[in-house]
């Protein structure tokens, strides 16, 4: 699968800056996009919703154009409108200036096949890649840019769009990659060639670790900000594991549910205590983690300093030292004790916390400040909710915001 690539004084962000507040476009000739009016009326459609690295923002790809909104204190940081049409694709890069854009199949001017890293801060596209067919997904980090196509991974150094790696994968329609955001940590996790099976490249450390994850094909995936920690769910839905990215070792397995679904999105709280996950069910679950790394980032790095050493480690080893007990407690069935007799379910882990939303559109959850959890849903709705860190149980909705007012929903709202 051959690229092109064309760059335009690339000088990525050396430092995090904050977004620019909302400014009229520059002309077309030097923003080298077509602006068009905006209006009250909001006729736009939702194509996308991406957090950012943190989860301190979400961008939206809309029919004409991309949306920045900022999570902490609820609003619209900017919008950029474009007569050519929207973007299927918006990546930020934690709160910089810098995103990466992908065009939906109605934009004239940029095609899903081309990738626009794209200059917000001096209104400009810095570089482009294009390709043979379709880009599924792209990942920023301040070293790399990752694309994804749908048998393949390209890895590019971001200081100069040199290639750096090629990957082969298997059939990724859904764009299936995570990158790792840690400063001594460059890992990054992907399908694998075999069904089920996920493959880990740790850069710094010229390690590949491949391992079977699930039966079934991989259908959703997150890493921890350091890399060292992989969620993993399947096609299936039914069950969420947790992994040693060091040596696949399988940590804690939590159980959604007994029915099928299609899992929305996974997302680990920064202190790895909690995940959330969404699915085609309307429920969004929060689960207690018993993985984590003892003492946080500074064991964190020491770890990965001496990685030689743990790749090596038996997995018990690995495993005690990721190990600990977290205060919250998922449920458990009624007959865990009979586990090894029973079927699985019967012994599994349930959610701690939960949440009902109507099944009706696309949600994706994340944790916010405290014992939040923020959910934004592709009906343009905003929600954030709360839950007991001691008892769990139904969590209480906090705020609910509509920030897009999809057409389904105009509909709604002329019927009635």
């Amino acid at each position: 699968m051959s690229s092109t690539i064309s760059t335009r004084n690339i000088n990525p962000p050396m430092r995090i800056a904050s977004l620019e507040p909302p400014q009229p476009w520059l002309s077309s000739a030097t923003s080298q996009m077509d602006p068009t009016d905006s209006d009250d009326s909001d006729q736009s459609e939702l194509l996308s919703v991406t957090w950012n690295q943190d989860y301190g923002c979400f961008s939206v790809g809309t029919s004409n154009g991309f949306r920045i909104y900022n999570c902490n204190t609820f609003k619209e940081t900017f919008r950029r409108d474009l007569k050519s049409g929207g973007f299927g694709i918006v990546e930020m890069f934690f709160r910089s200036n810098i995103l990466a854009l992908v065009g939906s199949g109605s934009n004239t001017q940029y095609p899903p096949n081309k990738v626009v890293i794209w200059d917000d801060h001096q209104s400009r596209c810095i570089g482009e890649f294009t390709y043979r067919s379709d880009v599924r997904g792209v990942k920023l980090r301040r070293d790399r840019i990752v694309i994804v196509l749908e048998h393949k991974i390209y890895v590019y150094d971001f200081t100069d769009l040199k290639l750096l790696h090629q990957i082969e994968t298997l059939s990724n329609p859904k764009g299936l990659c995570c990158l790792s955001h840690h400063s001594s940590t460059s890992v990054l996790a992907y399908p694998g060639l075999h069904r089920g099976d996920v493959r880990v490249e740790h850069f710094g450390l010229k390690m590949t670790k491949s391992f079977s994850a699930h039966d079934s094909q991989i259908s959703c995936m997150t890493l921890t900000l350091d890399g060292l920690l992989l969620a993993t769910a399947s096609t299936k839905g039914t069950l969420i594991r947790i992994f040693n990215t060091m040596d696949g070792t399988q940590l804690q397995e939590v159980r959604r549910g007994l029915d099928r679904a299609e899992i929305y999105s996974i997302a680990l709280s920064p202190n790895v205590q909690w995940l959330v996950v969404s699915s085609d069910k309307g429920t969004i679950h929060v689960f207690s983690l018993r993985v984590r790394v003892a003492g946080e980032d500074a064991s964190t790095q020491l770890a990965y300093a001496q990685a030689p050493g743990i790749a090596h480690q038996n997995s018990s080893s690995s495993l005690n030292a990721l190990v600990s007990t977290n205060t919250g407690t998922n449920t458990n069935s009624s007959l865990h004790f009979m586990r090894g007799v029973l079927p699985k379910y019967f012994s599994s882990e349930w959610s701690f916390a939960q949440f009902h939303l109507p099944e009706v559109t696309r949600y994706i959850a994340a944790f916010g400040s405290q014992n939040s959890v923020m959910i934004v849903g592709m009906d343009g709705s905003f929600c954030r909710c709360s839950f007991d860190l001691v008892n769990g149980g139904q969590m209480l909705q906090k705020e609910y915001v509509r920030f897009l007012e999809t057409d389904s929903h105009r509909l709604k709202s002329t019927a009635n």
